[in-house]
C-alpha cells in the first residue's frame, strides 16, 4: 500500500502573551504617547508604596518582593484600558465602526456582519442585533440625518417580528447619541424580555427579512488591539 507523502500543513504558531502586550503597547503609543510614562509611574508607584510599608513594619525586602506582582498587574490594567481607548479612537469615523464596537459583546447578542439599511448618498447605516431584550437597531451617522433611515427600518422590522420589542440606539457624538466606546455597554444594559424560544423564532423571521449586502471594512475590531486577559495572567 502506497504511503501518503503529502506534507501536512504547518501549524499556526500561537501568539505569546508578551507579544500581545507589546503589540497593544505599540498601537497605544501611536495615539497616546504619554502611555509609557503613565504605565511606568503606576509600576514604580506601587513598588514605592510597598517599600514605604516595608520600612514602616521593618520588612522592606519582603514587601518589595510582594509588591512586584501587584505593580505589574496595575501597569497591565492601565495599559489595557488605554489600549482600548486608543483602539476606539483609531476606528471612530470609519464606516462600520459601530459594528466593530458591537462585536466586542461576547454573549447574549447576535449582530449581522452587514448593515440592514444604508443611505447610498450619505453612507449612513443601520445595524441590527437580536438578543433576549428583543431587536436593537443601531444607527451610524449624524443625529439630524439618520432618524428617517432608522424609522424606516423600524417599521420594516416591526411588520415581521409579531410584536417583539424593538430598541433604537443612535451611535455617534451628537447630543442624544451614544459614544462609540459606550455602545456595547448600552446594548448589554437592555433588560431581557424574550425567552430563548422566542428569540429563536424572531431570528427565523429576521433571516427571512434579509438585509443589505454591503460588506463592512475588516480589521476595525477594537478587541484585536487589546492584550489578551488570560495572557496577561501568564496562562
Amino acid at each position: 500500500m502506497a504511503r501518503d507523502t503529502t506534507p501536512s500543513a504547518p501549524k499556526a504558531k500561537k501568539t505569546r502573551w508578551y507579544t500581545q502586550i507589546w503589540q497593544a503597547y505599540q498601537m497605544t503609543r501611536r495615539t497616546d504617547p504619554a502611555v509609557t510614562w503613565i504605565v511606568l509611574a503606576i509600576f514604580v508607584g506601587v513598588l514605592a508604596l510597598g517599600l514605604i510599608i516595608g520600612f514602616a513594619i521593618g520588612h522592606w525586602l519582603y514587601m518589595l518582593l510582594l509588591s512586584l506582582p501587584f505593580a505589574a498587574l496595575g501597569a497591565m490594567f492601565v495599559l489595557a484600558r488605554r489600549a482600548e481607548t486608543a483602539a476606539y479612537t483609531n476606528i471612530e469615523g470609519q464606516p462600520g465602526a459601530s459594528r466593530a464596537a458591537l462585536s466586542t459583546i461576547r454573549r447574549g447578542w447576535t449582530f449581522g456582519e452587514e448593515p440592514v439599511a444604508v443611505d447610498p448618498r450619505t453612507q449612513d447605516m443601520v445595524f441590527r442585533g437580536l438578543g433576549r431584550a428583543g431587536v436593537v437597531l443601531v444607527s451610524e451617522g449624524p443625529a439630524h440625518r439618520v432618524g428617517k433611515l432608522l424609522e424606516s427600518e423600524r417599521k420594516r422590522t416591526a411588520r415581521v417580528i409579531s410584536g417583539a420589542p424593538i430598541t433604537i440606539i443612535q451611535s455617534g457624538n451628537d447630543e442624544g447619541q451614544v459614544a462609540l466606546r459606550k455602545l456595547p455597554r448600552a446594548v448589554q444594559k437592555l433588560k431581557p424580555k424574550l425567552t430563548k424560544q422566542e428569540v429563536a423564532e424572531v431570528g427565523k423571521r429576521l433571516t427571512a427579512l434579509g438585509g443589505v449586502r454591503l460588506p463592512v471594512p475588516k480589521g476595525v475590531d477594537p478587541l484585536r488591539a487589546r492584550p489578551d486577559r488570560k495572557g496577561m495572567r501568564g496562562r
